[in-house]
């Protein structure tokens, strides 16, 4: 289906300068489409235009079909969204496209378009050193499933961040997790039951956070003056949780609003190449951070 996202009035589908098409393949699973969508609409608002937003799922079918509706219904651009952070091939259908597409969140190996993802890496090594800065050495991490860039991404900031403060790199202080509550809490049980826990851990998104927090509470012991905790993502539960979770934004609203503003020059559709935007994932520090506690 394609919902239209309703602005100031205007009269549907007149011209080819009111009206933007944004294709996701997948809406449900987690909040990042709906920000980014949001911060495409203020955007486009911004210019008095509407824009139609169609889920694909990706499917081979039934993705050029709906953006076949969506240019039949007379957008002037396309924005092209995944809900993972990915190298994707782009199916044929973009290339033959006369109308300018932008990426949102994905990109192609030929930089064929303009694309925009989140700066994992910086993000990665921002958070950890920020615990590096309040005294830390042996801090911990609780990855996301390793076949996912994001997980890779926020693993080698880690890794950096610990390289520049010259602090060795321990492989038991990494636990693979699947970004789940669950996951957090079974990945934190198993950090507490080192000989040398960690003071610090690391837990690349929010939802392991929370796992997290669970497991150190159930131990007894408290955030952050027995173990620091940071997260990732910065989705709304973390302003919610005790201690309030000091987190990195994922810049989905940011990236929305940067894909509307490449329309103001739009690009030649297929053709040039266009290098990828990234951007910053900027560190929220809240209470759950705290300097290393002194040896009694």
């Amino acid at each position: 289906p394609v919902f239209a996202a309703l602005g100031p009035p205007v009269t549907p589908f007149e011209g080819l300068d009111g009206v933007i098409g944004f294709a996701v393949d997948q809406l449900a699973t987690s909040p990042e489409a709906v920000v980014a969508i949001e911060g495409a609409r203020q955007a486009s608002w911004n210019a008095g235009n509407v824009l139609l937003v169609a889920q694909t799922m990706g499917d081979a079918v039934m993705e050029p079909r709906a953006i076949s509706a969506l240019t039949r219904r007379g957008i002037s651009a396309l924005i092209y969204m995944t809900i993972f952070t990915r190298e994707i091939t782009a199916p044929d259908f973009l290339y033959s496209l006369d109308i300018p597409v932008v990426l949102l969140n994905c990109y192609t190996a030929d930089y064929a378009f303009p694309a925009v993802v989140p700066s994992e890496i910086a993000g990665g090594q921002s958070a950890t050193r920020h615990l590096i800065a309040h005294g830390h050495r042996r801090i911990a991490t609780i990855t996301g499933e390793p076949w996912m860039q994001a997980a890779q991404d926020r693993l080698k900031g880690y890794r950096r961040a610990l390289a520049t403060a010259d602090i060795p790199f321990d492989p038991e202080l990494v636990v693979e997790g699947d970004w789940s509550a669950s996951a957090g809490y079974a990945a934190t049980v198993k950090l507490l039951g080192l000989k040398e826990r960690p003071t610090a851990i690391f837990c690349q998104n929010d939802r392991t956070a929370i796992g997290c927090y669970e497991a150190l509470k159930e131990a007894g012991l408290h955030i952050p003056r027995d173990i620091s905790v940071v997260g990732y993502d910065d989705e709304e539960i973390a302003r919610h949780l005790f201690p309030p979770l000091t987190t990195s934004i994922l810049p989905h609203l940011a990236m929305g609003q940067w894909a509307i503003e490449q329309l103001e020059t739009p690009p030649t559709p297929g053709r040039g190449r266009y290098p990828i935007t990234k951007l910053e994932c900027p560190l929220v520090e809240r209470e759950s951070v705290a300097g290393v506690k002194s040896p009694t």
